[in-house]
């Protein structure tokens, strides 16, 4: 079925916290932008303090519920029926898979449809963006809380939608990875892959290997304090996510990478001797001991434990910059690990190709050029992660406080303008499983240093992995892109404002 694609001209949003007067948002204003929008000119729903939500899904319900009442000061009561003037999310089916939406305005209500409950919350997600910027507030705000009329019908690109986060370079609290996963869900991003141990820190509890944390953990580029999540821990941030759609994946680097972990357990060494705890940037130099068969047992205690409290489909084994490995012990202990993996699917970023991946084993492209032969030919699931385009962590001009440059810089059009699916040279595109962001923290330090590195980029990355290939238009992204700005500054987030974009007023 071919389903007409509408772009429609944008309405700036000329509103900070504190304006007395606000337009309503127009379809055009939605990141990443919507297979089908179809408005109805002159038609608006507006939330009042007699607006309730309905959903069958009560977590979508809920979260939407909640960030009302905080904007509003409306109750907002969650009803035990559709309303017939409300807000109704129901499970009555979408076009398209168990992401796909349908959501409707009209005058007397606003009702969102979907197939599954990952349809409804990514639905909300659109209903926010129609709102006004101060909609999505921590405190109370003036109205009119208005919603312009018409139809979206939507649904993803990719099944994979991911952003990365670094916790081994430096460590950041619970909350504030929990405020990351708020940012990217809002962006209908699915996947938070949380980078885990490095030579710099080890930052989960494995029961089997305490010292991993206790002392492993205890460091951080520069000299920074460490830290680690308890297991208790992780397991909130895992529900944190599910509750709105976002699946955790966690990486344990192997076997390079690894001198936190070495310097922990002397029996990992081949020689038998710990070396100290490492605060520096330089990579490539630590390994596992690949002829030693305690380096599987505990590879196996602690992808299991890892594993068991994990509900999500994949582990990632990492195993890059492996360059003080031999290639054939390389590949000896990469095709090893990934049968310790529980159950779970394998990820490696791509240089596991040159160990012999299993059928189910999915490759990370993270190289910073369309060429890479071995990864093409492999004949696995790739995800897309260009270090030259999806690298979060490179600076954006030389005049960048942050970051780093080895991968080039990167603009908001240089993130934006690419192809997942013909970007590797020779690669088919039913192979691409979908996009993912990392942000490497070997120079982020602060909550505030990761919003500022990842906005405005992540949100175009993210409609790179949501909106199909035709709705692809720098011009009109710009457009959508530059409306998003009132609404961070509402929000609070530490964004680059960059001069690529026309930001409006209460940016």
């Amino acid at each position: 079925m071919r389903i007409r694609i509408v772009l429609v001209s944008l309405v700036l949003v000329t509103c900070g916290v504190s304006a007395p007067a606000r337009a309503v948002v127009s379809f055009g204003a939605v990141v990443p932008v919507p297979v089908s929008s179809i408005p109805a000119s002159g038609v608006t729903y507006q939330i009042t303090s007699s607006t309730s939500v309905y959903s069958d899904a009560p977590g979508a319900g809920d979260l939407l519920a909640q960030q009302l009442r905080r904007s509003t000061g409306y109750p907002v009561p969650i009803a035990s029926a559709p309303p017939a003037d409300g807000i109704s999310l129901r499970l009555t089916g979408a076009p398209g898979g168990d992401e796909a939406y349908q959501l409707d305005v009209t005058a007397a209500a606003i009702t969102i449809s979907a197939n599954k409950p990952a349809g409804l919350f990514y639905g909300v997600q659109t209903l926010r963006q129609l709102l006004p910027p101060t909609a999505d507030s921590p405190t109370v705000q003036p109205g009119p809380w208005q919603v312009p009329g018409g139809r979206i019908v939507d649904q993803p690109r990719y099944p994979y939608r991911g952003a990365m986060l670094d916790v081994a370079r430096h460590f950041f609290p619970l909350s504030a990875v929990e405020r990351y996963v708020d940012q990217i869900a809002f962006y209908k991003i699915n996947v938070l892959h949380l980078h885990l141990s490095d030579d710099q820190g080890w930052r989960i509890v494995i029961d089997s290997w305490p010292r991993l944390a206790t002392y492993g953990g205890s460091t951080a580029v520069g000299g920074d304090p460490g830290g680690y999540y308890t297991k208790a821990q992780y397991q909130d941030l895992v529900a944190y996510a599910a509750a709105r759609n976002v699946t955790i994946i966690p990486e344990i680097d192997m076997p390079g990478h690894t001198n936190a972990a070495l310097a922990s357990y002397a029996d990992l060494n081949c020689n038998g001797v710990a070396p100290p705890l490492y605060t520096g940037t330089d990579v490539g130099f630590s390994s596992l001991c690949v002829s030693k068969e305690i380096t599987y047992t505990f590879v196996d205690q602690v992808l299991g434990e890892l594993a068991a409290i994990t509900p999500g489909p994949y582990l990632h084994l990492g195993g890059d910059e492996a360059s003080s490995t031999p290639a054939a012990d390389y590949r000896t202990f990469m095709n090893r690990a990934q049968t310790l993996a529980h159950g779970k699917t394998v990820i490696g970023w791509h240089d596991i190709v040159n160990a012999t991946p299993l059928a189910s084993t999915v490759a990370q492209y993270w190289g910073t050029t369309n060429r890479n032969t071995a990864v093409a030919n492999a004949g696995r699931k790739v995800i897309m992660s260009p270090a030259s385009r999806t690298y979060l962590d490179m600076k954006y001009n030389r005049r960048t406080p942050l970051g780093q440059t080895w991968a080039g810089m990167i603009e908001v059009r240089d993130a934006y303008g690419w192809d997942p699916a013909t970007f590797l040279s020779g690669l088919p595109s039913s192979q691409v499983l979908g996009v993912e962001a990392p942000l490497w923290t070997e120079t982020i330090r602060t909550g505030a240093d990761i919003e500022y590195m990842a906005f405005p980029r992540l949100p175009a990355l993210a409609e790179l992995g949501w909106s199909p290939q035709s709705t692809h238009d720098w011009t009109a992204f710009k457009s959508r892109l530059a409306a998003q700005g009132p609404r961070w500054h509402v929000m609070g987030v530490n964004y680059y404002h960059s001069t690529q974009i026309s930001w409006p007023a209460g940016s």
